[in-house]
């Protein structure tokens, strides 16, 4: 094998190693096996034209055009001319799917679902990053820069996992990175001839040292040792390092800077979990409060505010912190003719619930709290500093109970300058369509109060919109041009598009996200849970301030600025919790809409040539040898994951829906409790098949630990499966498939991560393959065994087993 070979298919493997960083980021693992097979036609590709041969730059020119033909091939055939292709139609549809990824990566919590989006970032980030790695390594013969690339996509895994990556996937991509350094050291090597590595300690002494035969050279015996030591030194040196902190609605949050006076908070996207919580199957109640105000249903408990909007995505300004004063300044815009009641109440979090950000009615003006919190003005804020988190924080919080009357709305004045343009900016990509229908549902308003409470209506009740919050339609322009067109969303998709068309008329707005009121407790107390997270806009007039209203229809309560009566003393059925999904805890990071890293090649780096040195023939490597070589890189990668992907295929073929008749019902009954006794093998709880479907229910629980929901699916599984198997007529159960993820959940959250890993990428079940091939082979045997002449063969094989020794 050629050293231009050797080196082609290191940087390859070293690409895919670095590439599984990238998998506990989506939910699914068979993104990678395309990504394989396109990196490695890329990868022949390059080895076909070094072979021609062909310039430097035309070689990577034509790996370029080959990738974005693979790319066209696999996400838009259908635009493509001719089906192949990349026509103006094809690049506009990978345009549209890497902005949909973007909003997707906006929305989803880790690991997010594998969307066309997603799919074309990784798949097609990957191909890019072998891209620069084999034009560096191997057209440039320079694989030290190699690494930067490589860096860069492990680099985004880890930042968008918020270390999640691990340690097993920087080992990974390190040993890739290794690998193709030492190829590449190799053939510098080889093209001095034989090198002098010291006296041999084996026979033959000196020759044997000049002759290289024995052992590798010193030099790169002293690589491998300055490899070895690197990796070690990279291993155990992010263990003295402080870490990260995670995002909003669960986990914690980058809050920087320490001392009086200073430190920035930079902006993240609370986003990023909103929509997971919602749609999970438990209100966990995250704080309890209690207050002397008067209208419970009124006291919103506000996070931050999001007042930028950049076309992707709402996001919070970098803002400056100080110290938390003892009491907070009066709130921007507000005038002294206006109705202000100060009340005080007193929340206790949750120790199940941490975040950065510290809940507050707003506009407080008074916080007393222990722990390590800096204050954020613009956005009235508290923020944890050096690691301080909500979890179990008990605090007091003084606030001012805001209550303007219409009049006073409506004969509010211009906001001043710098607020104006900085709060009513929209980008350019914003489709005309929001401002269109802006000006139309508020024709006839005489100001922007009436604007205001128009949107809100037209949002909230007369406009047909319904409240799901399935919808993943992201939070960018394009996700508010499909929610005015579809008018399916949930809060997120109601406040940022009223804030949006809030700007578009001249208002300015931002959007809050925080908690609604939640629900009274039997003891006077209020409890709040992730069902009640919530996002809303914020409207400013001059002479109130921030104003909140509230398009979303079922969530939360109507201001009663907004409505035509002044409202009762009674609490509102909208302060109740919705019949949404729950929300739980997330303790996956918060983290910004991210991009795949923006390679730069660095050029001009070819292979040194020393003084007298003749440099040997290179042919190049036959085409044949090309393709087999880089299809036996991607078996040698793909087996690794094969118990991996076999599992996740038999849970999705075992889930299925199936047809509809009482023998497919019972199938699917049985197929759903093989799943829950393979996943618990999987989580080292061996099956035990003489016990009765509850007693080895009872024994899952027990061993995995499950909690209460979970233990309740297993058993109503068991259930399901003593009605297949005992009664006379089955009744037919739903939602056998929710059961057995409830149980998998459970037992993965009792798991420690060490058992997690092993359950996910080496399932004990995974045996079930080699016991079918077994059996297949004894089926197999018994056939063969009752033909004629059959008894013959064994002879023949043992014969010739001996033969060939």
């Amino acid at each position: 094998m050629s050293g231009r070979t050797r080196l082609a298919l290191c940087a390859y493997a070293a690409t895919l190693l670095a590439a599984g960083a990238l998998i506990p980021l989506v939910e699914e693992a068979g993104w990678l096996v395309r990504a394989a097979v396109l990196l490695g036609v890329q990868s022949g590709v390059g080895a076909l034209a070094r072979r021609a041969p062909l310039a430097r730059t035309l070689t990577v020119a034509v790996q370029t055009l080959v990738t974005l033909v693979l790319l066209t091939l696999l996400f838009a055939r259908d635009q493509a001319l001719f089906g192949v292709v990349p026509g103006p139609a094809a690049v506009v549809r990978l345009g549209e799917l890497l902005v949909a990824g973007g909003e997707d990566v906006g929305t989803y919590a880790i690991p997010a679902p594998l969307t066309d989006g997603i799919e074309l970032m990784v798949v097609g980030g990957v191909l890019l990053i072998g891209l620069a790695v084999d034009a560096m390594a191997v057209t440039f013969r320079s694989a030290a820069p190699a690494g930067l690339p490589l860096l860069a996509l492990y680099s985004v895994a880890a930042g968008l996992s918020d270390g999640g990556a691990g340690r097993l996937w920087f080992v990974l991509a390190a040993a890739g990175y290794l690998l193709l350094l030492l190829a590449e050291g190799r053939d510098r090597l080889s093209q001095w001839g034989r090198v002098f590595g010291g006296a041999s300690r084996t026979t033959g002494g000196l020759a044997d040292g000049l002759s290289g035969v024995r052992g590798g050279s010193s030099p790169v015996r002293t690589g491998r040792r300055i490899g070895a030591v690197a990796l070690g030194v990279a291993l155990v040196a992010p263990l003295a390092l402080p870490a990260l902190d995670n995002g909003l609605l669960g986990g914690s949050g980058p809050g920087n800077g320490r001392g009086s006076g200073g430190g920035t908070i930079s902006a993240v996207n609370p986003l990023v979990s909103l929509q997971n919580n919602l749609n999970q199957p438990e209100n966990r109640e995250v704080m309890t409060y209690r207050s002397n105000i008067e209208n419970p249903q009124d006291l919103y408990l506000r996070i931050l505010a999001l007042d930028e909007f950049d076309g992707s995505e709402w996001r919070s300004s970098t803002r400056r912190l100080t110290d938390v004063p003892d009491r907070l300044p009066q709130p921007d815009g507000l005038g002294g003719d206006v109705s202000v009641t100060e009340v005080r109440t007193n929340i206790s979090a949750s120790r199940s619930y941490q975040q950065t950000y510290l809940p507050l009615p707003y506009p407080a003006s008074e916080v007393r709290i222990g722990g390590r919190w800096r204050y954020e003005p613009e956005g009235r804020t508290l923020v944890g500093d050096d690691g301080q988190t909500t979890r179990g924080a008990r605090y007091e919080v003084g606030s001012l109970v805001v209550e303007p009357t219409a009049g006073q709305l409506a004969a509010a004045g211009a906001p001043p300058e710098k607020l104006l343009s900085e709060y009513t900016r929209v980008p350019d990509s914003l489709p005309a369509v929001v401002a269109e229908t802006a000006e139309r549902v508020t024709g006839g308003s005489a100001n922007a109060y009436e604007r205001a409470v128009k949107l809100q209506d037209w949002f909230a009740s007369e406009g047909g919109f319904t409240y799901d919050t399935s919808v993943t339609s992201g939070t960018g322009t394009s996700a508010i041009e499909r929610f005015l067109r579809d008018k399916e969303g949930f809060c997120i998709h109601f406040s940022f598009s009223m804030a949006a068309m809030a700007r578009t008329l001249d208002i300015p707005a931002r959007v809050a996200v925080g908690f609604t009121p939640g629900t009274m407790k039997s003891d006077g107390a209020i409890s709040v849970g992730l069902r009640d997270a919530h996002a809303w806009p914020e409207l400013y007039f001059e002479g109130v301030g921030w104003t909140r209203f509230e398009p979303t229809p079922s969530r939360g309560s109507t201001p009663s600025w907004t409505r035509p009566e002044v409202p009762t003393d009674s609490v509102s059925e909208a302060a109740e919790p919705s019949a949404a999904a729950s929300a739980e805890p997330s303790a996956a990071p918060s983290t910004e809409n991210s991009c795949p890293p923006q390679l730069r090649q660095e050029g001009g780096c070819g292979p040194s040539q020393e003084p007298g040195t003749a440099l040997p023939s290179d042919r190049g490597t036959p085409a044949g040898t090309v393709l087999l070589v880089a299809l036996a890189a991607v078996v040698v990668l793909v087996l690794p994951l094969s118990p991996l992907l076999w599992r996740t295929r038999t849970r999705s073929r075992r889930l299925g829906s199936g047809g509809r008749s009482p023998a497919d019902a019972a199938a699917r009954t049985l197929a759903a409790w093989r799943e829950v006794t393979d996943t618990a093998w999987d989580h080292g709880i061996a099956p035990d098949e003489s016990l009765t479907p509850r007693k080895a229910a009872a024994r899952i629980v027990r061993l995995g630990r499950l909690d209460t929901g979970a233990a309740e699916a297993v058993h109503r599984i068991a259930g399901s499966v003593e009605q297949v198997l005992y009664a006379p007529e089955p009744r037919p159960t739903a939602g056998q498939a929710d059961d057995v993820l409830a149980v998998r959940a459970g037992l993965e959250a009792a798991a420690d991560r060490g058992d997690r890993l092993r359950a996910m990428f080496l399932p004990r079940s995974s045996v079930r393959v080699v016991w079918a091939i077994a059996d297949r082979r004894a089926a197999l045997a018994e056939r063969w065994a009752g033909r004629p002449g059959a008894g013959r063969w064994p002879v023949r094989l043992r014969r010739l087993a001996r033969r060939h020794g």
